[in-house]
């Protein structure tokens, strides 16, 4: 029964890699984000940046205002001021400016809500993606996308990334189609590479944050969890050693 199971979880877990190697190969490599929830600047200067140049299109249904200013340490005249785009309350949900007919119209149909996408997709995925758009002419919005080809968007970063172009490797035997392999930024844009590098990250954190609000708190109150657990064995060990004494 031991070698049955053994051998049932080794097919599983060789499964699992098959399936992670494919969607690697399918998608393309990664990079790390080396985002860090415990930053608060870089947090808020993430709100500030998808606010600005992705909540027209894509909403946070799941996170409110008022639990955004509370966490990241924004008041209320702040939020309300500066982040706040749809004259909605102080303690509504975030939603998007755009009218679902107008994004139906412009893009097929509406953006999708983007309060879970670092849990179903990854800081590491959402990172990669928002540096691989490049110029296309053959489709419709004139973007594409090398981690997730032929993807209905444009990028909303242009202006601060540049025009990326793509460099093309050889033809594949089978299929006839040639890759991207380089992405190069033949127009510069109003951020060098470094800089932008850090706007792609602090948004990568926020949306981190967004997908798991509680995950702020939680790591704080890790940590007296953990000293308090450390200060128990303490105790026991002492009451070990008290209880042994008189044993012979």
């Amino acid at each position: 029964m031991t070698k049955k199971w053994i051998a049932l979880l080794a097919s599983a877990a060789a499964g699992l890699l098959f399936s992670a190697a494919a969607l690697a190969a399918a998608g393309g490599p990664v990079q790390q984000a080396g985002n860090d929830l415990s930053d608060r600047a870089s947090l808020q200067r993430g709100a500030k940046l998808y606010m600005n140049y992705c909540s027209s299109c894509h909403s946070l249904k799941f996170l409110r205002y008022s639990r955004m200013a509370e966490d990241l340490g924004l008041t209320e005249e702040e939020v309300m001021g500066n982040l706040n785009f749809t004259g909605a309350k102080f303690g509504e949900h975030i939603q998007v400016t755009m009218r679902d007919a107008d994004g139906t119209e412009w893009f097929g149909k509406m953006p999708p809500d983007l309060s879970l996408i670092s849990r179903v997709r990854g800081s590491d995925w959402i990172y990669t993606y928002l540096k691989s758009f490049y110029l296309d002419e053959s489709r419709p919005l004139g973007w594409n996308n090398t981690l997730f080809p032929n993807a209905s968007m444009p990028n909303p970063l242009w202006e601060l990334q540049g025009l990326q172009h793509a460099e093309f490797g050889e033809p594949d035997a089978a299929t006839g189609e040639r890759q991207p392999e380089r992405l190069v930024v033949t127009n510069p844009g109003r951020l060098q590479g470094q800089e932008f590098d850090q706007v792609v990250r602090d948004i990568t954190n926020f949306l981190e944050y967004a997908g798991e609000p509680a995950a702020l708190k939680r790591q704080a109150l890790g940590v007296w969890v953990i000293l308090f657990l450390v200060l128990l064995t303490f105790l026991g060990y002492l009451l070990k050693q008290e209880y042994w004494s008189d044993v012979h």
